[in-house]
């Protein structure tokens, strides 16, 4: 009945709501690793919203709430990262929203640790979380992204292990650096819309990467 109130409630109101969907795997095991940066990412705006993460919706743990006039569904797909368009694909039918009110944060191996990007659409560029969520729009790609960069795998490693492992304590530091920026940035996606902000965020975001190539990784 619940949700039933709160659908109605977030579909009536002057603007759709945004749905903002951290990728990540569910569990202790995969804490910390690189493969789950979006889920830290939600973690850190929701804390910064004040939203409680206290629901189960769509497969999914899922928080709702108000910022100004502005509605926020956010979600952290419980599916394992191969199969989050299980989660977000019904969560976006569930609410009639369309893709562009729509943000998907995700980690990124062809940015360089802790640089992020806002994209209003894209393909999945092999990342299998994006993979499954497009796959889940139907095969439409108009929806946002949040990019968030780990670095490419050192040498001949496996880019899988790579990705299940955690940081090292500088590329640590980049991204403790990166998650409240990106979390900054959602906010003022809110209050500003997605083109205003990504212009601003994007080109403050190539300066940082500047800084950081001269630094070690």
């Amino acid at each position: 009945m619940l949700n039933k109130v709160c659908r109605r409630c977030f579909c009536t109101v002057a603007s759709r709501p945004w749905l903002i969907v951290g990728l990540g795997n569910p569990g202790d095991k995969y804490k910390g690793t690189r493969h789950n940066v979006g889920f830290e990412m939600i973690d850190a705006f929701a804390q910064l919203l004040q939203i409680p993460m206290d629901k189960l919706h769509s497969k999914a743990i899922f928080g709702e709430g108000f910022v100004g006039e502005a509605s926020v569904l956010l979600a952290k797909p419980q599916t394992y990262m191969n199969l989050s368009g299980e989660s977000a694909g019904p969560l976006a039918a569930y609410y009639k929203l369309p893709l562009n009110r729509v943000i998907v944060l995700h980690d990124d191996m062809d940015l360089p640790c802790g640089v992020l990007r806002l994209q209003p659409k894209g393909g999945h560029g092999s990342h299998n979380g994006l993979k499954s969520v497009i796959h889940h729009f139907r095969g439409n790609r108009e929806f946002a992204r949040l990019r968030i960069g780990i670095g490419r795998p050192p040498g001949q490693m496996d880019p899988k292990a790579f990705l299940l492992q955690k940081f090292n304590a500088t590329a640590q530091k980049r991204i403790d650096t990166a998650i409240p920026e990106g979390a900054a940035a959602l906010k003022s996606i809110l209050f500003k819309g997605l083109t205003e902000t990504a212009r601003c965020f994007n080109q403050e975001q190539k300066y940082k990467h500047i800084r950081l190539q001269t630094m070690p990784t």
